[in-house]
C-alpha cells in the first residue's frame, strides 16, 4: 500500500525534476540493450523539444519486436513521440510538461477485449438473478419474490441458472415457473445465454405450442409426451428474449446508464482501452445507445460494434439493413464495422455443431450432431455481400463441424482482404489448425473462465467422449500453427480482467502459451482484429497513447501473482481515464 501511495503522489506532480534512474539494474540493462538510437525513435517536429507528458524510470514493455523494452515514453498530446531511455526523454521536459516518475513500475499498451457483451452484462433491464443451482421450491420462492418486487413489469426477465439444473430437475421446469408466476410472462436467461427458461404465459405470448416447429438455429424443449417443457434452446430462446426486451419502456436508458456508470469505468480500471461488442442487437436499440454515448463525447474506450446477424430474418432484408448501418472512421472512437454470426450452439446443450454424434441424445436433432444458426452456404452468401462494404465477421464456432464449415465458407467466398475471426474454438479438428494461418482467419479464444481450464475437460466426456474432450480451446496448438491469436473474455460468461486471462493462458498445460504471446494476443493482435494496429496495440513512435501502468513486472511474476495484478493508471488517447 505504501508503494501505491508514493506512485499516486508522483503522478500528481507536474514538471517533476528528473533525479536519475531509480529502476533496477536489470531494467537499465534491458532498456539500454534493446533501445535503439534517439534519432530512430523520436518523432521529428518543428517545435523545440517539449512534451505534454513524459514517463521515466519505467519497465516499459512495448510489444514491438524491434524495440521490446524501454525506460521512458514521451507524449505530445495524444501521440507517442519518443520510446527510449531516461536520458533521451530528459530534453523533452519543460515547465509545462507533466512528468511522471514510474519508479520502476511496468507500462504496457492498453488492453483490448475483442469479444464481450457490455450492454447486456451491466444493464438493469434484467430485473433479477437466480442461483446457478437450486431446488424447485427455492426457484419458486426466488421468482415469486422477484415478481412482487416488480408488480408493474409486463415481462419478468431474469438471469443466472445453469442448463444442467433444469435437466436434472424432477419437476417440470415449465410447472415450476407457472407455480411461481402464473399470470405474467417470465423468461430467465441461462448463464451462457444459449437457453431461456420460460413459463406458459411467455410461450403463449410468443405464439409457441406443442404444434410449433423448431426455428432456425433453435430447439423447443419437450418432455416425453412431446409437450413443451419450458426450455428454449439457442435461437428459440433468443427470439422470445427479443420480444421480452422490446416490451421494456426503459431498456435503452438502463443500457445507457449501465455503460456509463459501471461498464466503462470498470473496464478502464482493468486497463482495457479497446473492445468489440460481440452482439449488438440493432433491433433492440443497442446501436442507438452506443451512438448516444459517442455523440455526448462520453466514450472512454475504442469500440467496434459487431451487429447481430438474425438467423430468422430474410437475407435480402437483413443484408440491406446491415450495409446501411456500416460506419468506419479512424478519427472516431466508435466504429460499426463488424457482424456477429453464430455457426452453432454450445456443448452442454448438445447444440455445438460436431462432425460425429453426441453420446447423449436430448434434443432429437437430425443426426444428433448439433445445429446451425447459419449454414456454410448461407455464410458464404453474407461474406460475398458484406465484404465489399468493409465488414469483418466475428463468427461463433464451438464444435469441430461448426469451425470447419466457417473456415470452408471463408475459403470459398472471401476476397482475402477481410479480417474475419472465429471465436470460442472449443473443439478444433487438428486438420483445421493450419487453415487459420493459411486463410488469414483470426483465432479468438477465451481462457479467463474456470470452465476452460484443463481440469474441467473431463466434464464433457459424457457428451463427446474422452478423445474429443482433450485439448479444448487449443491456444498453444493454434499458436504453433502460426494462427493470429487473440484472447478475449466473452464477459459476462467469464471475467473481463485481462490479468486473469493472462494468468490462465500461461498455466493451462498442455495448451499454455508464453507470457509474451499472451500479452500480444491481448494487445497488438487484437488491435489487428479491430483494424487499428497502425494506431494502437503497441508502444511505438507515431502511435496513439493508449497505455496502462501496473503494479508489478509480469515477466518476474508467477501465474498467481499475474492474476492479482493491479492497474495503477490507464490512458486513452493521451488522457488519464483511470488513476488508482
Amino acid at each position: 500500500m505504501r508503494a501505491t501511495k508514493m506512485i499516486t503522489s508522483s503522478f500528481l506532480i507536474a514538471g517533476l525534476a528528473l533525479s536519475g534512474c531509480n529502476s533496477d539494474n536489470q531494467t537499465n540493462n534491458q532498456s539500454t540493450n534493446s533501445t535503439t538510437s534517439a534519432s530512430s525513435n523520436v518523432e521529428q517536429t518543428n517545435e523545440a523539444h517539449s512534451a505534454s507528458m513524459v514517463f521515466t524510470n519505467g519497465r516499459i514493455y512495448t510489444v514491438n519486436a524491434e524495440q521490446p523494452w524501454a525506460q521512458a515514453v514521451v507524449l505530445q498530446d495524444n501521440k507517442i513521440v519518443l520510446v527510449g531511455s531516461n536520458e533521451e526523454a530528459q530534453m523533452y521536459i519543460s515547465d509545462t510538461t507533466q512528468h511522471i516518475d514510474l519508479q520502476g513500475k511496468m507500462m504496457l499498451p492498453g488492453f483490448h477485449d475483442v469479444h464481450m457483451h457490455p450492454l447486456e452484462s451491466a444493464s438493469e433491464a434484467t430485473q433479477f438473478t437466480v442461483p446457478a443451482a437450486a431446488t424447485a421450491e427455492e426457484y419458486i420462492d426466488e421468482v415469486a419474490y422477484a415478481a412482487s418486487q416488480h408488480p408493474t413489469a409486463s415481462w419478468l426477465i431474469g438471469y443466472g441458472h445453469e442448463i444442467s439444473t433444469l435437466l436434472e430437475m424432477s419437476d417440470s421446469p415449465l410447472a415450476v415457473l407457472d407455480e411461481a408466476v402464473p399470470d405474467r410472462p417470465v423468461i430467465i436467461m441461462e448463464h451462457t445465454s444459449h437457453s431461456m427458461w420460460v413459463n406458459s404465459k411467455a410461450l403463449e405470448l410468443a405464439g409457441l405450442s406443442a404444434r410449433s416447429l423448431d426455428p432456425i438455429g433453435g430447439v423447443l424443449g419437450r418432455n416425453e409426451q412431446d409437450q413443451l417443457n419450458g426450455i428454449l434452446y439457442d435461437n428459440a430462446g433468443n427470439q422470445v428474449m427479443e420480444q421480452a426486451m422490446q416490451s421494456l419502456p426503459d431498456a435503452a436508458q438502463s443500457d445507457y446508464l449501465g455503460l456509463l456508470e459501471y461498464t466503462m469505468p470498470e473496464l478502464n480500471k482493468a486497463g482495457i482501452t479497446s473492445i468489440s461488442d460481440a452482439r449488438t442487437y440493432w433491433q433492440r436499440g443497442h446501436l442507438e445507445t452506443w451512438q448516444r454515448v459517442a455523440d455526448e463525447d462520453k466514450l472512454t474506450l475504442r469500440v467496434s460494434l459487431g451487429l447481430w446477424a438474425y438467423p430468422q430474418m430474410n437475407d435480402n432484408t437483413q443484408l440491406a439493413k446491415l450495409k446501411s448501418l456500416y460506419q468506419s472512421n479512424s478519427a472516431e472512437l466508435l466504429q460499426v464495422n463488424q457482424v456477429k454470426f453464430y455457426m452453432d450452439g454450445i456443448l452442454v446443450n448438445t447444440t455445438a455443431a460436431m462432425h460425429e454424434p453426441y453420446l447423449e441424445n436430448w434434443l432429437e436433432l437430425d443426426g444428433n450432431r448439433g445445429l446451425n444458426y447459419f449454414t456454410q452456404a448461407r455464410l458464404e452468401k453474407y461474406i460475398k455481400a458484406l465484404e465489399p462494404t468493409g465488414f469483418d465477421f466475428n463468427i461463433h464456432g464451438i464444435g469441430d463441424r461448426g469451425i470447419h464449415e466457417a473456415l470452408n465458407a471463408i475459403e470459398n467466398a472471401s476476397n482475402g482482404q477481410a479480417r474475419h475471426r472465429i471465436t470460442h474454438l472449443e473443439v478444433v479438428d487438428p486438420d483445421d489448425l493450419p487453415r487459420f494461418a493459411k486463410l488469414n482467419v483470426i483465432a479468438d479464444a477465451q481462457v479467463a473462465g474456470d470452465f476452460t481450464d484443463p481440469s474441467h475437460w473431463p466434464d464433457t466426456i459424457p457428451l463427446i467422449g474422452a478423445e474429443r474432450a482433450q485439448d479444448l480451446v487449443p491456444i498453444r496448438s493454434l499458436a504453433d500453427n502460426q494462427a493470429t491469436l487473440t484472447l478475449s473474455s466473452d464477459w459476462n460468461v467469464s471475467p473481463f480482467n485481462p490479468f486473469i486471462g493472462l494468468s490462465n493462458a500461461v498455466s493451462r498445460q498442455p495448451q499454455a502459451i508464453s507470457l509474451a504471446q499472451a500479452i500480444e494476443a491481448y494487445t497488438l493482435n487484437s488491435a489487428y482484429a479491430m483494424r487499428q494496429e497502425q494506431r494502437v496495440g503497441s508502444i511505438e513512435v507515431g502511435k496513439l497513447a493508449d497505455l496502462v501502468v501496473i503494479d508489478r513486472d509480469l515477466f518476474e511474476a508467477s501465474a498467481n501473482e499475474i492474476r492479482n495484478t493491479q492497474v495503477v493508471m490507464t490512458l486513452l488517447d493521451g488522457e488519464i481515464i483511470y488513476q488508482r
